[in-house]
């Protein structure tokens, strides 16, 4: 599902209170790291990553990897932190606007 940008913003300002769920480590991307990130994504919908790496290159495609790895969307990125949404199709938790 992609977020409009109207949704986006939405979700920016819930996730403005959140700490960082998932640190990424020196080992970068890892598959230990995307089942954890799936489950907490699916928990909680919207999570902020803490990233590594010190070029916005480097920290772009973690954040490719991390989308792609736990099919979920980036919302935003401030510095060396993501946030991440993915809705569970189960358990909705957040309700998202038109």
């Amino acid at each position: 599902m992609l977020l409009t940008p109207f949704q986006k913003r939405y979700l920016r300002g819930l996730a403005h209170s959140l700490s960082p769920i998932v640190l990424l480590g020196q080992k970068g991307v890892t598959p230990s790291l995307i089942n954890e990130l799936a489950l907490a994504i699916g928990h909680h919908e919207l999570v902020k990553v803490k990233l590594s790496g010190g070029d916005r290159e480097e920290r772009a495609a973690q954040i490719e990897a991390l989308c792609a790895g736990a099919a979920c969307e980036l919302v935003q990125t401030i510095g060396h932190t993501a946030t991440l949404w993915k809705r569970n199709e189960k358990e909705p938790k957040l309700p998202l606007p038109k």
